[in-house]
């Protein structure tokens, strides 16, 4: 009897974890408010708003930010926007991590990068945080830079001295009119980290 009591929790842990392994949460950076919505920054929050509204999805409020829940192929994908301003980040990603029981190498992050020509993506499994105050606040948070993150480029295209106001800064014309094409890359690229994994996902999109 004990036996099988004990056969019987070992099983439904085994399950329990399996359903966690099954389970992803996407994290879109960028800062919270209307004056910041069409800012380069912000090109996290847009890939995630884009899936979400492909797919039919809708953002909730939760603690420290908003959700939508997306399920596609047996995976669950939580797409989370943090509300904490781009600097405190982490706070988000480490309190929703431990809320769902997520394993680290399920997350995935979208960030804006200024080492990047414009809309040319780079993933990569871990790496420093490259001057990016809200990849510096979830590595300070993990205690750790291993985890995946997909860079979008912004490019570098600013005088000397206005890096922030470039960061800042909404897209231009000619820019907005490419955003579209490259938001269903990014919709596919999250897809894929959760269906065929991160190797082949790298091996697929990265410098597209």
């Amino acid at each position: 009897m004990i036996k099988w009591i004990q056969q019987l929790f070992s099983s439904t842990a085994i399950e329990d974890k399996t359903e966690d392994m099954k389970k992803f949460l996407i994290v879109g950076l960028g800062n919270i408010g209307a004056e910041y919505v069409n800012t380069r920054h912000n090109i996290g929050f847009k890939i995630v708003d884009f899936l979400a509204r492909k797919e039919g999805v809708s953002f909730e409020t939760v603690k420290l930010g908003t959700m939508a829940e997306y399920r596609f192929k047996g995976r669950t994908f939580l797409l989370l926007k943090p509300n904490t301003y781009m600097n405190l980040s982490g706070k988000a990603v480490k309190y929703w991590l431990d809320k769902e029981n997520i394993p680290v190498e399920n997350l995935f992050v979208i960030t804006d990068d200024l080492n990047l020509a414009f809309g040319k993506i780079r993933i990569k499994p871990k790496g420093s945080d490259g001057g990016h105050n809200g990849l510096k606040n979830i590595n300070f948070e993990l205690n750790s830079n291993v985890y995946t993150r997909f860079r979008f480029g912004i490019s570098d295209e600013f005088k000397k001295g206005k890096q922030i106001d470039y960061v800042l800064g909404e897209w231009t014309a000619e820019e907005e009119s490419l955003l579209t094409e490259r938001y269903e890359m990014g919709a596919e690229i999250i897809k894929s980290f959760g269906t065929a994994g991160l190797e082949l996902t790298m091996t697929s999109y990265n410098g597209k």
